[in-house]
């Protein structure tokens, strides 16, 4: 398992937390993937479609032997088996998992694009990649992702909701 991506996942409707859980643990149980840290979870306002419920959001790094479109398909089997449709874009969702970064790689297709497009204007996706991995790099970017959050404004739109504590393992953010 050579390849190194970070996933953003976010949920606002019901049990926002389990799911966050439960897409983890699905994640992790890939025989070809295994969940090497987790991200604070934080509280966030809507955005795009804002007449819906506060997220909750999280990033996950995750080492695989999957190619980035197999992760992808895996991302995908995960929405589905927690509820997710696609109703409204940007709307409401159960789950929503998107890949962040895929090694160092740069992918432009029809299904697939990373670095993820929106990324560098997401508060809630830079704070919790920021977290996990300060010293990160994007793909052809020159600047840091902690100048990224400068440049951006309300960041009182993403709280954090719980904490997560140093050396604790990457499931410790689920346990009562």
């Amino acid at each position: 398992m050579n390849n190194v991506a970070y996933l953003s996942l976010g949920s606002n409707i019901g049990e926002r937390h389990r799911f966050l859980e439960e897409a983890v643990k699905l994640v992790d149980s890939h025989l070809n993937v295994k969940v090497v840290n987790v991200s604070s979870i934080y509280e966030t306002d809507p955005v795009g479609y804002e007449e819906q419920d506060l997220f909750l959001n999280i990033v996950i790094k995750v080492v695989t032997s999957l190619n980035a479109f197999d992760l992808l398909a895996l991302c995908q089997e995960v929405e589905l088996e927690l509820g997710r449709k696609r109703i409204i874009r940007w709307g409401p969702r159960t789950i929503d998992l998107d890949i962040l970064l895929y090694n160092q790689d740069n992918i432009e297709s029809e299904k697939l694009y990373i670095p993820h497009p929106r990324m560098e204007e997401r508060l809630f996706v830079l704070i919790p990649l920021l977290e996990i991995a300060p010293n990160l790099s994007l793909p052809n970017r020159s600047i840091s992702l902690k100048e990224y959050i400068e440049l951006l404004h309300d960041k009182e739109g993403v709280r954090v909701w719980k904490q997560q504590k140093n050396g604790e393992d990457v499931f410790g953010l689920f346990e009562n």
